[in-house]
């Protein structure tokens, strides 16, 4: 093992040490901001938003000034590690030729391989910055978009973007993102009257109203996908009456729906679609919809071809370009600028026993690095 490994191995072990479930706060931050300061960097940490949702702590790094300028994004915050895990989740240990702990794949493994990278790159001119939130797998709300508004602030806006997102799936190098769909949520409330069941005419059911609008919902076909996006879908993730009495018509009834969808649809029309249909079959029912991030593309051109070449040279793979999986932050990065992610094999995010092969994080290292000196120039 060579001193570079274990120089981004090492950076890994500290950012995993610190437990940071989301959201995350304080010593993984000011872990991050030594390393940072002590490489060069102007490190701006602060925190956004109020409860529920908040207060989030979020950092800006930047390096150099003036173009070209290349953004490296991520979270250091962690899902809850939860229980099984064969050893402590925030221990850092190294068995074998795996890293293991909670992090290790998303994302601290990713974060730690971009800083060990940057002492590989000779940054005459331009801009490299850091945009790291603490609330990526929470509420998202005061996380990301929070920085962007601190990134218009400061004049750093950049002209590309490397989301560092566990992106590869069989191994390292064989995935990049180039977009992602768009997600909805809609809660739908429908109001009845309760009572006796020998005496309908004195009550009014919610049930059947609830279950004729989501069979209209459930009947939609959005569309049958694009070149680069699969089919749009509607899921019912939840139906909830609560009713204990067997002989009691209920007051009320709720479902939940999930609606992922791709770049021909935007969330507040999918939205407002499924309300029309639930107010066609309950007139008085409450639909409140959350639109967590819209669908975003970004071509295949320069900025993919980039990374797909520094992929291939380190890795000899020649990368897919998908829009596949679930959202992240890169929903919100792409109205700065062109954005792609790419990171570590996925196999074990979220999972017990998260774990990254230390040949996968050494060579990650080295393609962030051959990345920027390519984004640089």
């Amino acid at each position: 093992m060579g001193g570079m490994m274990s120089h981004a191995l090492e950076l890994a072990k500290q950012l995993i040490a610190w437990p940071s479930v989301t959201p995350a706060r304080g010593a993984v931050f000011e872990a991050v901001e030594a390393m940072l300061t002590a490489r060069g960097f102007t490190v701006d940490r602060f925190t956004a938003g109020e409860a529920p949702d908040g207060p989030v702590e979020n950092l800006l790094a930047w390096r150099g000034e003036g173009g070209p300028h290349f953004a490296f994004a991520g979270h250091l915050d962690v899902v809850p590690p939860g229980d099984g895990w064969s050893a402590d989740p925030f221990a850092a240990e190294v068995k074998g030729d795996l890293l293991y702990g909670r992090g290790a794949v998303d994302m601290k493994g990713a974060i730690a391989a971009f800083i060990a990278a940057l002492d590989r790159v000779e940054q005459h001119t331009g801009t490299i910055s850091l945009v790291l939130t603490g609330d990526e797998e929470g509420p998202a709300i005061f996380g990301t978009r929070a920085l962007i508004e601190r990134i218009a602030m400061r004049g750093l806006k950049p002209d590309l973007c490397l989301v560092g997102e566990p992106t590869s799936v069989h191994r390292l190098g064989d995935t990049i993102k180039i977009g992602r769909r768009g997600s909805v949520n809609i809660w739908i409330k429908v109001p009845g009257t309760q009572g006796h069941v020998a005496y309908p005419a004195l009550a009014d059911n919610p049930i059947p109203k609830l279950v004729r609008a989501l069979a209209r919902i459930d009947a939609v076909h959005l569309d049958d996908g694009t070149d680069w996006f699969q089919p749009s879908n509607i899921e019912i993730t939840d139906l909830e009456v609560g009713n204990p009495a067997s002989n009691v018509i209920p007051a009320r009834a709720r479902a939940r729906l999930s609606i992922r969808f791709n770049d021909l649809h935007r969330g507040d029309d999918l939205a407002a679609r499924v309300r029309d249909l639930v107010l066609a079959e309950a007139p008085d029912a409450i639909v409140t919809p959350r639109v967590s991030g819209e669908a975003f593309l970004t071509e295949p051109g320069a900025f993919s071809g980039l990374v797909a070449a520094a992929i291939r040279d380190h890795t000899g793979i020649e990368p897919e370009l998908s829009t596949s999986g679930g959202t992240s932050d890169a929903r919100f990065l792409s109205k700065l600028c062109p954005v792609v992610e790419f990171g570590l094999p996925n196999a074990t995010m979220h999972k017990l026993d998260e774990a990254v092969a230390l040949a996968d994080l050494e060579g990650l290292t080295a393609i962030y690095a051959d990345i920027m000196r390519r984004a640089l120039g």
